[in-house]
């Protein structure tokens, strides 16, 4: 478990969610399902079933540290992976593996967005830990998907 990463992408400006969404307080940060914790708060509790804390990196926005930091205080400042400007997910992705292959050349990364909503956490968990266990042991690619059932933006 210790070479398990996970970087939660926490950078969007909340733009498609308007008008609940705004720049000043994106969606991952907002309780949409009324549970008491945000998109972003329900994500990094649904990884640290999968990767111990420390292991667990934000990658935002610069502008965001102040709203991360009050939403998920076991996380430390060295775990925040902010850039000054949004360059959208590549170089975010790409930054963000580069810091922890500087840590740890052997790292298995999940990357995951903040935003969404898993309803089956038990069956995501165990799809996640299938995907680990295949992307281990060499240079993989693992994507994990949704079936769509519709047409869906």
């Amino acid at each position: 478990m210790r070479d398990i990463y996970v970087v939660i992408m926490a950078g969007g400006s909340g733009t498609r969610f308007w008008p609940f969404s705004r720049e000043e307080k994106p969606k991952q940060f907002l309780d949409v399902l009324g549970t008491g914790q945000s998109l972003l708060q329900m994500t990094f509790e649904r990884y640290k079933e999968i990767a111990p804390v420390a292991n667990i990196y934000l990658a935002s926005n610069t502008k965001y540290k102040k709203m991360i930091q009050e939403q998920l205080p076991e996380v430390d400042k060295s775990q925040l992976l902010l850039e000054p400007f949004q360059r959208n997910t590549a170089p975010c992705i790409a930054y963000a593996c580069h810091k922890i292959a500087k840590k740890n050349a052997d790292a298995t990364i999940i990357v995951s967005p903040s935003d969404h909503v898993i309803f089956k956490e038990i069956a995501f968990i165990k799809l996640i830990n299938l995907a680990i266990k295949a992307a281990e042991g060499g240079d993989k690619l693992v994507t994990v998907g949704v079936k769509p059932t519709r047409p869906e933006t």
